[in-house]
Order: C-alpha cells, then structure tokens, then sequence
C-alpha cells in the first residue's frame, strides 16, 4: 500500500514520463545527392547537418542519400519540390527550364575564374538568383562550387573545334547544355550521370564534359582517357531545401538553417580546391592524357548560344551585371 509521502513522487515521475516522448522527439530530414561517399559535395551536407543537429540540440538530423539512392537530379528536384525530399546538392543546369535565372550561371565562358563566381554568387546578384527559387518551392541555403567543366572523350585529344566535329558528347538534361555542345560542332546526347560510364564504354557516346572530381570518382578517365581543358563552364551548384520543410521551421529555426548553409559552403569549397588537385593526379597516374586549348574560338562558337538563351532583358541584364563584377 502507497503512502501519502510517495504519491508526489509518483507524480512526478509519471510527469516525466509523459514528457519524455516529446524530449526525444525527432526529425530526421532527407537529402539527396547524385556523388559517391566521400565526395565532397556529400561530406559537405554530412557537415551542414551535424551543425543543425547541435544548434537544435537534437531536434533535426540530417541523413545523406548518395550516390542516386533518390533518383537522378531531374527526379529529385520534383520530389525536393513537393516535400518528399528534404534536401538537396544538385547542379543548376537541370533547373534551367524551371528557373530561367539558373540558366545565367550555366552560360559558357561566362566567369572569368572561381574567384569571380564567388563574387557574383555570394553578392547581390547572388541573392537575387537565389530568390527565383522560392516560387517553385525551393529555398537556397548555398551556392557549392562545381570546379571548371572541360570535355573528354575516349577518340582524340581535343584541341581545336574541327576535334568536335561529328562526336557524340553526352551532357545533363538542360537545353543549354545541348545548345552548347551542337553548337561546337559535336552531337549532344542527353543522359543521366550514373548511366554514363557503361555509355562510353560501349561507345553509345564518344565523349561528355565534366571536372576533375567528377571524372575522377566515377572512374570515367578508364573508358575516355583523352581530357581537354576547355573550361567552358563555371556554373555553380546549389543547396536547396524543400519549401514545405522550411515553412514548418520556426522563424529561429529558419535563421540557424541559413547560417548552417553558409558553412557548409565555406567548407565544400575548401573540400573542393582539395580533391580537385588530388583528382587531377590521380587522373593523370591512372593514364589521363591532359592537354590545352585554343579557347577563343570556343568561345566565339557560344554566340549563338547567347542570342538564343539569354532572350529576356532580365537575362541579358543580368549577364551585364556578371561581366561588370570586379
């Protein structure tokens, strides 16, 4: 038989119990990514989440799909969109059709180095990309950089634009994209990034356009060994959230999530400048050929390009404004 002394500290005891529950509450948010383990991309929202895990004190965790687990980009950006996703690194080029402004950042030739993107992306004109995002149920909580895109292919070293003529290059699911390499003189071939080592292995494509890393992880320098630095594109990649995640945190929660971005960008960035070295020697030890080009007339190629992307005055004002950046 209870005492009277004992009966507040059952009290008390079922109290917390019945609190316990909401203490140890959760929620785990999801985020995708296309890269393999490791990548610096990856380890880069493995660091963002962490951040968010202490600011919270435990009430968010962040889990990394990589490698595809969710889809490829196109597919993750609709589930990313509509809250299936949480979370996601993906590059700008599959936005273009969805968010003309992306489609700035991916123009060829456009930055003058990395150190001039930053500067762009992480200014005004910067923000002001970012915000066209929200519309389509996406906020930006950084721009990651994508190193400098340069073609490769398993035929011939590529140095001139007659080398283009005539090749199958495989390149992302963008309009773009495909603009720029026919107007190069080479057959564009639109194909997901994970189907495209059996691609040029088999000889479905000649050739495709990427950095370092990314050739390098994906072991593409095995079945296209001939590496050209064109450096045709600097286009940044972004670090989104759902906007129906992001309207059930609160206003403080919202402002740790922004601040959490910001250094899992500075910290992508110096992963980046890391393995972009490391990539390019181990490329190069495992039978890369690298070689130099003639950029101008590549460049002089992408008027077209321009005449035909960059159509609105938005647009054309808004690559005024990129080249005018110091």
């Amino acid at each position: 038989m209870l005492s009277r002394r004992s009966l507040p500290l059952l009290a008390v005891a079922a109290a917390a119990l019945l609190a316990a529950p909401a203490a140890l509450a959760q929620t785990t948010l999801r985020s995708a990514d296309i890269h393999p383990d490791g990548y610096p991309t990856v380890e880069s929202v493995k660091y963002f989440g962490e951040i968010i895990e202490k600011k919270t004190n435990g009430k968010y965790k962040v889990q990394v799909f990589y490698a595809g687990q969710l889809g490829g980009e196109k597919d993750t950006i609709e589930q990313t969109r509509f809250g299936v996703i949480d979370l996601n690194r993906i590059n700008t080029a599959p936005f273009n059709n969805l968010i003309p402004e992306t489609a700035v950042l991916g123009m060829p030739f456009l930055f003058r180095s990395v150190e001039h993107m930053y500067k762009v992306v992480d200014g005004p004109i910067g923000a002001e990309i970012a915000k066209s995002f929200e519309p389509h149920g996406l906020v930006v909580l950084g721009f990651f950089d994508s190193g400098a895109r340069s073609m490769y292919n398993s035929k011939k070293p590529i140095k001139t634009l007659d080398d283009m003529k005539g090749m199958k290059i495989r390149v992302q699911q963008s309009d773009l994209f495909i603009g720029m390499i026919n107007a190069l003189g080479a057959n564009a071939t639109p194909m997901p990034f994970g189907e495209l080592y059996s691609a040029l292995q088999t000889g479905l494509v000649d050739g495709a356009e990427n950095n370092y890393p990314s050739y390098d992880s994906v072991k593409h320098y095995e079945v296209a060994k001939y590496y050209s630095l064109t450096e045709h594109s600097l286009a940044p990649e972004v670090f989104v959230m759902s906007k129906r995640s992001w309207d059930k945190l609160s206003a403080d929660e919202q402002k740790m999530f922004k601040e959490a971005g910001l250094e899992a960008t500075k910290k992508m960035r110096e992963l980046w400048a890391k393995r972009d070295a490391e990539s390019k020697e181990r490329v190069i030890k495992g039978g890369a050929i690298i070689n130099e080009v003639d950029k101008k007339p590549f460049i002089d190629a992408m008027k077209p390009v321009y005449d035909k992307f960059v159509t609105t005055d938005k647009m054309k004002d808004l690559v005024a404004r990129i080249r005018a950046v110091d």
